[in-house]
């Protein structure tokens, strides 16, 4: 297959004004990036990781997701070996993300959140080395700008003085689109009224917010997005795996000590309430004789405006059991049931 023309099998869908043709579910690498760092899910294997990628766009899946902090710049340089196997014209599109600058010197310590030009530029060249690549296909700012130290979850407040403001990073990503290093351009994990400022600047090519039947607070984000022609993937469909109709208590208990989930809420304190959302899916799942993780990704995808969604796997599988989940169609009584399950 080639990154312009597709295999067929797997539906593609405009990513807003670009030129960039998408399959509706991606490949995210964050999962497949190592040990050793702040948000690390577990040692992986590499070989099997670079397996699961190269099974995921041989499957027809056209794009990855990676960002230059998963693995401490790890997952961009598994995403280049996989992709390394491919021509130019046959290699998927390849995403990643910029602003979250991490010390070597302390690779358990959090990383910062910064835009900086002289630090934007460096990581861009980072990125581009270690992924293989002349141009990455749309390049995202991970997070807003606070010039301070990055907290999963938490949007960081005001930050410190020492912060770039949104006008002058965004107009720097668009400068380095225009001098051709970067496909398109995206802002991740920023609120409509941040879009509003970047959109009288440049355009915003894509959003990436999270979005799942368990977290719908970037709804307003996607309307947005929707009304302006950006395109929207989302990420955590399957909310890091709870929604995939296999966890349970004991399962969480005996996650590795390393795996960022251990100390999240979704899986202490909201893991009963959140397993019964996952067990509304079920019913649906068998009655179309699919996953639960397919039907959770289909229910993500059946939201207006989403373009496509982001989902990992750790080995070729677990690709196998969510890959053709952009050609599912949900019935008016599958998603009054979901909607029910979760109080909408």
């Amino acid at each position: 297959m080639t990154n312009e023309t597709a295999n067929q099998s797997l539906e593609t869908a405009r990513l807003g004004t670009t030129d960039l043709a998408v399959t509706r579910v991606g490949f995210g690498s964050w999962a497949v990036s190592g040990s050793g760092w702040a948000y690390s899910w577990g040692a992986t294997d590499d070989a099997e990781s670079i397996a699961a990628i190269r099974h995921a766009v041989d499957s027809g899946v056209n794009w990855i997701d990676t960002a230059a902090v998963y693995g401490l710049g790890h997952s961009e340089h598994l995403v280049g070996k996989a992709i390394s196997a491919y021509s130019d014209a046959d290699r998927p599109y390849v995403f990643t993300k910029v602003g979250l600058v991490w010390d070597p010197e302390n690779p358990q310590g959090a990383p910062i959140r910064t835009m900086k030009p002289a630090s934007v530029r460096r990581e861009l060249e980072d990125s581009l080395r270690r992924l293989g690549v002349e141009r990455v296909d749309l390049y995202q700012v991970h997070w807003p700008d606070t010039g301070e130290a990055f907290v999963y979850g938490e949007d960081g407040g005001t930050g410190s003085p020492n912060h770039t403001p949104l006008e002058e990073y965004w107009q720097l990503m668009a400068d380095l689109k225009a001098e051709g290093k970067i496909r398109a351009i995206a802002l991740s994990n920023h609120d409509a009224a941040q879009l509003d400022v970047a959109e009288s600047i440049a355009h915003v090519d894509a959003i990436q917010p999270p979005f799942s039947a368990l977290n719908r607070s970037a709804a307003a984000d996607i309307a947005w997005a929707k009304e302006h022609d950006a395109g929207v993937i989302v990420y955590s469909p399957l909310q890091s795996g709870l929604l995939t109709g296999t966890f349970s208590a004991e399962r969480v208990a005996n996650l590795p000590a390393d795996d960022w989930r251990r100390n999240s809420a979704d899986y202490t304190t909201n893991l009963a309430a959140n397993l019964r959302v996952a067990d509304a899916f079920k019913p649906i799942a068998a009655r179309h004789g699919m996953s639960v993780t397919e039907a959770v990704i289909a229910w993500t995808l059946a939201w207006p405006g989403v373009t496509g969604a982001i989902v990992g796997a750790r080995n070729a599988a677990q690709v196998d059991g969510w890959a053709k989940a952009g050609a599912v169609r949900l019935t008016a009584q599958d998603l009054a049931e979901v909607a029910e399950a979760i109080g909408l």
